[in-house]
């Protein structure tokens, strides 16, 4: 396959090669000058997720994951419905996966997770008034927020969402420290 700078000069659908309730695949061919390349591009849906944030710690939900064989400590998050938006699905999603309510959410940072072979454009939002219990299976768990940033760094979170969405939740914490102090 080649690599290029250059823009296709067309770009077509060969149509859905699969399809099921979480994602599609889609066959789709860019024709570029001297060349043509073939993408299966898969198709998750947008996802909202949101950092929930109380007594300087982080909540957590542990779930288990295939691909790491074993449990996956991720923020509460998941795919927005269709005509739902974005804010509304991550409040959706932190009461269903933690039995938290969450509100006053604020946009921490949004990002494509892949840019040639998944459509999962991602909106991550934080928040800090909470209410509600927390589920009794021990599904949810509160994490100091050094922890998790040692988490992080240690690839005990290993998933992109929650690695993502931790750092920039550090970043902004940490200019927002510097602006204080100028």
């Amino acid at each position: 396959m080649e690599e290029t700078i250059l823009l296709p000069h067309k770009i077509k659908s060969k149509g859905i090669v699969y399809q099921d309730k979480y994602k599609k695949i889609e066959k789709i061919q860019a024709d570029f000058q001297g060349f043509k390349k073939e993408y299966f591009v898969s198709d998750y849906g947008r996802k909202a997720a949101v950092v929930i944030v109380r007594d300087n710690k982080i909540l957590l939900v542990r779930q288990y994951r295939l691909l790491i064989n074993g449990l996956s400590y991720e923020i509460p998050g998941g795919k927005i419905n269709e005509k739902e938006p974005p804010e509304k699905a991550a409040m959706r999603e932190c009461l269903e996966e933690t039995g938290m309510k969450c509100s006053g959410l604020k946009r921490l940072i949004e990002f494509d997770p892949d840019l040639e072979y998944s459509r999962n454009h991602t909106y991550v939002f934080v928040a800090k008034a909470t209410q509600g219990m927390l589920k009794k299976e021990k599904r949810s768990v509160w994490v100091s927020i050094k922890r998790c940033r040692e988490m992080v760094f240690s690839g005990k979170i290993s998933d992109s969402l929650t690695v993502i969405s931790v750092l920039a939740y550090l970043t902004k914490n940490i200019k927002r420290k510097e602006r204080n102090r100028s």
